[in-house]
């Protein structure tokens, strides 16, 4: 089975471990994915807030690259991007006129019809049905972090419970894993301020990862790029919010899958986190 596959500038550089593990249990239940070939950077945060042209115009072309090459649906692992993408979609679908527009400055023709699927969908659908018996069932307590980006804005992403999602924590039990109730599942980590206002990264991630901790969570388990880049990389910030010491790690939830699946730590890439990946499984 071939599905499109949209990596993102962050799977192509500081989180390419997100990209190794989904290429790898992609591979492990026969699913080939086709990286969009030509593709480029989303815009991102920085597109939409200073021109709206270029804003629909950066998702526009790769959504008309994935039509062109014959793409039905396509996987966007990383949740800005896929924001990004689901909003384009929305916004050219009410808009003829500036649909024609942006074709026009694109000289590409767009119908606007692909499926776009977030990482989670993508697993529900593709990966979840094809797992088998797991090498290294996850038997501990695990926090779902959801972030922002996956769940809103809810009336163009359509996320159920988007103030307390579930799928993520769905996939986690069929691994074996138990996912606590907790109240951080979609508070903002702190984003795009990572560099500029590090201090509010600290102290937004230093709650998270408390309440996570302080419930029995062995891992923080995310979607997202930026969350994990905040709630990993960032740690030195948040412990000195906080004042101690706390050594949960965040994995992605396709490293998740991998190493439930009985795959390496290098395959999985979880080798190439700050805070070190020391889990209670079968290894």
């Amino acid at each position: 089975m071939k599905i499109g596959f949209y990596p993102g500038c962050s799977l192509t550089g500081s989180s390419r471990e997100y990209s190794e593990s989904l290429l790898a249990i992609a591979k492990e239940t026969g699913v080939e994915l086709c990286e969009i070939a030509d593709w480029n950077c989303c815009g991102a945060t920085a597109a939409h807030n200073l021109n709206k042209e270029l804003s629909l115009s950066l998702p526009a072309r790769n959504l008309a690259l994935a039509e062109s090459q014959g793409m039905d649906e396509l996987v966007v692992p990383c949740a800005a991007c896929y924001n990004r993408l689901m909003m384009t979609q929305h916004e050219l679908a009410e808009k003829a006129d500036i649909k024609a527009e942006i074709e026009e400055k694109l000289q590409m023709p767009l119908k606007n019809n692909i499926k776009i699927l977030n990482v989670l969908q993508f697993i529900e659908e593709h990966i979840v049905p094809k797992l088998n018996e797991l090498k290294n069932p996850l038997n501990f307590d695990v926090a779902c972090y959801y972030g922002c980006l996956l769940v809103r804005p809810q009336k163009i992403l359509k996320a159920e419970r988007f103030e307390d999602p579930m799928s993520m924590d769905l996939i986690m039990q069929k691994l074996g894993a138990k996912a606590i109730d907790w109240s951080f599942k979609t508070e903002c980590c702190g984003a795009g301020f990572s560099i500029a206002k590090t201090e509010i990264v600290g102290e937004l991630c230093g709650k998270i990862v408390r309440d996570a901790a302080s419930r029995g969570a062995k891992a923080i388990i995310v979607a997202c790029p930026m969350c994990h880049s905040n709630l990993d990389m960032r740690r030195p910030a948040t412990e000195k919010y906080l004042k101690m010491k706390i050594d949960i790690p965040v994995i992605y939830i396709t490293q998740a899958i991998a190493l439930a699946m009985g795959l390496t730590s290098r395959q999985a890439g979880t080798y190439r986190h700050f805070v070190p990946v020391n889990l209670p499984i079968n290894r």
